[in-house]
């Protein structure tokens, strides 16, 4: 030995550095948007749910900010419009707390007004209302 004080297995355990940290899997929820100076352009926006490990939530939000901008574009359509594909908002990061397996949860969002979904959601089919 070299005369220093030994560690019991947990205190190495309980050693925590960047290197060594728990990875967790977050999901984060982003907005992109679609636009254009080309008359008549609608605006387009696009919601992803994108899943992201890391060791903190900040550390995840930080990741899913670098990955929305790294998806980030300008590209010229048929028409020879140039497109602005661009992250709009950064919505939520959360941790997933089920096991990725099938059928598990992993965004779940709350709202009182159903209407307002419908408007909101075009590919609401209504299939499974009672």
């Amino acid at each position: 030995m070299d005369g220093s004080k030994s560690r019991t297995s947990h205190e190495w355990w309980s050693v925590v550095s960047p290197e060594n940290a728990r990875v967790n899997m977050y999901v984060a929820l982003l907005v992109y948007e679609y636009s254009s100076s080309a008359p008549g352009f609608e605006p387009l926006y696009e919601e992803t749910v994108t899943i992201i490990e890391a060791n903190s939530k900040e550390n995840a939000t930080e990741r899913a900010r670098n990955f929305a901008r790294s998806r980030q574009s300008d590209y010229e359509n048929e028409a020879g419009e140039t497109i602005r594909y661009h992250i709009k908002h950064l919505v939520d990061v959360v941790e997933i707390n089920d096991k990725l397996c099938d059928q598990a949860e992993i965004y779940t969002r709350h709202f009182r007004n159903y209407d307002a979904y419908r408007t909101f959601e075009p590919m609401l089919s209504g299939e499974i209302e009672s």
